[in-house]
C-alpha cells in the first residue's frame, strides 16, 4: 500500500433515496452526475477519456479495475471525461510494462472523483431495474441535496467537448474528410488515417457552407455526449447538407443526429449500452457480431422510413436499432464503435466500406 495512504469514508446518493457507503480515492470533492453502468472488463483508461460520458458518474461491474495501470497513450481524449468514477475495488500497485501512473493518481490529476469498496453489483441490479437515475458523492452526508440530485441536467455538453478550432491531420491522403465533433474519440481519427485519409476536424457548430467549402470527399459525423435531440443547430446543418449527397459515416451520436436530420426519432433507453460485449446482428446476412457501446438514446425503429432507410444492425439484447443504411445518398450509420479500443474488433470493417463510398463517388466525378 503506498506510504501515506489514508481510508476515508465516501457515500453516494441516488436520486430514490438510495445510500451507498464506500471508501475514497481520487480527488475530493462533491459531485452530482448521471450514473450509469459499464459492463467493459478491460479499457478503463479509454472509458475515463470517452468525451461520450461527459456528465456522468461511471460504474465498473468488472470488479479490479486498475491493475494494470494507467497509459496515456491510450486515451480517446485529452482529459478524464467522466465525472466520477465507481468501482468494486481499484488496485493501489498495478503491474505493466507500460504503466505510467496509478489509478489514484490519474484521477487526482485530472481533479475527478472516484470512489471504491461498495457492492457494484448490487447497485448495476438497481439501476437496471429501475433505469438510469441521478447521484450525489461527497464525503459528508450532511451535504446531501436530493432535490438537486433529482433536478441535475447534463446541460450543452457537445458545445462542452467539441474542439473550438479546426484539427487538421493532413498527409497527402487519396480523400479529404470533414469530421464533425461532438466528442470525437482519437481511434476513429487513427482508423481514418490508417486508410490513406486527410481529416478536418470541425467544431460541431461548423455552417453547412463551411463545410462544403473544404470541397470534403466525406463527411464524418462522430461520437458524442446528451440527448440527440437538444443539437438543432447541428441537425439543421445537415438537413442543408442531405441535398449534396456527400458519402458520410455516423458513430454513435453522429447516427442518432443524421437520423434526426431525415426525420426519424430518437428515444432514452431505461439504462442505455455500455460495455465491450453487445451483440449485434447485420441485417444484410444474419452475421452477430460482438461491439463496443456507450449510449443511453437510441433510433426508434417505428420511425424509421422505409422509403429513406433500411435498418442495417439491431441489437440482439433488446431489439433496439443499431445501424442505419439510407437510400437517398450515399450513407451509413452505427449505434455501436466499429473502432473500439481496447476492442472487440469485429466491425472493424465499416470504416473501409466509408472507404468504398467515397471510392464509388469519386468514379463518378
Amino acid at each position: 500500500m503506498p506510504e501515506g495512504f489514508v481510508f476515508m469514508k465516501r457515500y453516494l446518493i441516488l436520486e430514490n433515496g438510495m445510500i451507498f457507503e464506500g471508501k475514497a480515492f481520487g480527488a475530493s470533492k462533491d459531485v452530482i452526475a448521471e450514473v450509469v453502468f459499464t459492463t467493459a472488463m478491460t479499457g478503463y483508461v479509454e472509458t475515463l477519456t470517452d468525451l461520450s460520458y461527459t456528465g456522468q458518474a461511471v460504474v465498473q461491474t468488472f470488479p479490479l479495475i486498475g491493475n494494470y495501470g494507467v497509459m496515456p497513450e491510450d486515451a480517446e481524449s485529452g482529459k478524464i471525461s467522466v465525472s466520477a468514477y465507481i468501482v468494486k475495488e481499484y488496485c493501489l500497485t498495478p503491474s505493466n510494462f507500460r504503466s505510467q501512473s496509478d489509478l489514484d493518481s490519474f484521477l487526482k490529476k485530472h481533479g475527478i472523483v472516484g470512489m471504491y469498496g461498495i457492492d457494484t453489483r448490487a447497485l448495476t441490479k438497481i439501476l437496471r431495474r429501475s433505469g438510469t437515475m441521478n447521484g450525489m458523492i461527497t464525503d459528508d452526508l450532511n451535504k446531501a441535496d436530493i432535490n438537486a440530485v433529482r433536478n441535475y441536467r447534463i446541460e450543452k455538453p457537445v458545445e462542452k467537448v467539441s474542439t473550438k478550432q479546426i484539427r487538421r491531420f493532413c498527409r497527402n491522403g487519396r480523400y479529404r474528410i470533414a469530421l464533425l465533433d461532438f466528442g470525437v474519440k482519437e481511434n476513429i481519427i487513427r482508423s481514418l488515417l490508417k486508410r490513406n485519409c486527410d481529416i478536418y476536424v470541425l467544431p460541431h457548430n461548423t455552417p453547412a457552407d463551411e463545410i462544403l467549402s473544404l470541397a470534403p470527399d466525406g463527411l464524418f459525423l462522430s461520437n458524442g455526449p446528451g440527448d440527440p435531440a437538444d443539437n438543432t443547430e447541428v441537425i439543421e446543418t445537415l438537413k442543408k447538407l442531405l441535398p449534396h449527397k456527400i458519402p458520410t459515416m455516423g458513430i454513435c451520436l453522429g447516427h442518432q443526429l443524421l437520423a434526426l436530420a431525415n426525420g426519424f426519432r430518437t428515444q432514452k433507453l431505461k439504462f442505455g449500452h455500455r460495455g465491450a460485449n453487445h451483440p449485434v446482428r447485420d441485417t444484410r446476412n444474419g452475421k452477430i457480431h460482438i461491439t463496443s457501446q456507450n449510449h443511453g438514446y437510441a433510433v426508434v425503429s417505428d420511425s424509421i422510413k422505409p422509403d429513406i432507410a433500411d435498418e442495417l444492425f439491431t441489437n440482439i439484447n433488446d431489439l433496439s436499432n443499431e445501424g442505419l443504411i439510407y437510400k437517398n445518398f450515399p450513407a451509413f450509420s452505427v449505434q455501436f464503435h466499429p473502432e473500439a479500443c481496447a476492442g472487440p474488433k469485429d466491425t472493424d470493417f465499416l470504416f473501409d466500406e466509408f472507404i468504398r463510398l467515397m471510392e464509388v463517388n469519386y468514379a463518378k466525378r
